[in-house]
């Protein structure tokens, strides 16, 4: 069983077979997971786990997701010191008897993720807001650890003097 795994598209060409390059097998090497076939989604299971975007501003830190068919009755938004915590339930339409399914591709069920603040987040003063099922968070950062600009000031040494 060889390591390297390769598609139909990615088959050396005749030319690439005639130069073995040592390096480019060590970096394909290097870049293979063993455990890339565990997290593959197994046919039939379905789990919901949404994708978070995480910007931080000058002013804030904030969290987006998409989060369709979710109402604010299906969250959770909490503060905990310096964590946030984003849990959720998808529920499963319900089927009525002699239904047909000819594929499920949508995912349900619960989901919580976990994110770790820095030290100047102002969680007191934290937003979030569910509209048109993308959820917003923002976390704003407390005035003494926003970035301020310094005034230059001409540096002299002992004894220099300033050119005239």
């Amino acid at each position: 069983m060889s390591l390297l795994r390769r598609t139909q598209s990615e088959a050396p060409s005749a030319l690439a077979r005639q130069s073995w390059d040592p390096f480019e097998m060590m970096n394909q090497m290097l870049r293979w997971d063993p455990f890339a076939e565990l997290t593959r989604p197994v046919w039939g299971a379905s789990s919901f786990s949404p994708a978070f975007e995480v910007k931080e501003t000058k002013d804030a830190f904030h969290f987006k997701a998409d989060l369709p068919g979710l109402e604010e009755k299906d969250l959770d938004v909490s503060l905990s010191a310096n964590r946030l915590t984003v849990s959720g339930q998808r529920q499963q339409e319900r089927t009525e008897e002699g239904d047909s399914w000819y594929t499920t591709e949508r995912s349900y069920g619960s989901f919580t993720r976990t994110f770790t603040l820095p030290d100047g987040a102002d969680v007191d003063h934290a937003e979030a807001e569910l509209k048109q099922g993308v959820l917003s968070i923002v976390v704003p950062k407390k005035p003494e650890v926003k970035p301020r600009r310094l005034s230059l000031k001409g540096l002299l040494g002992k004894g220099d003097k300033p050119n005239a």
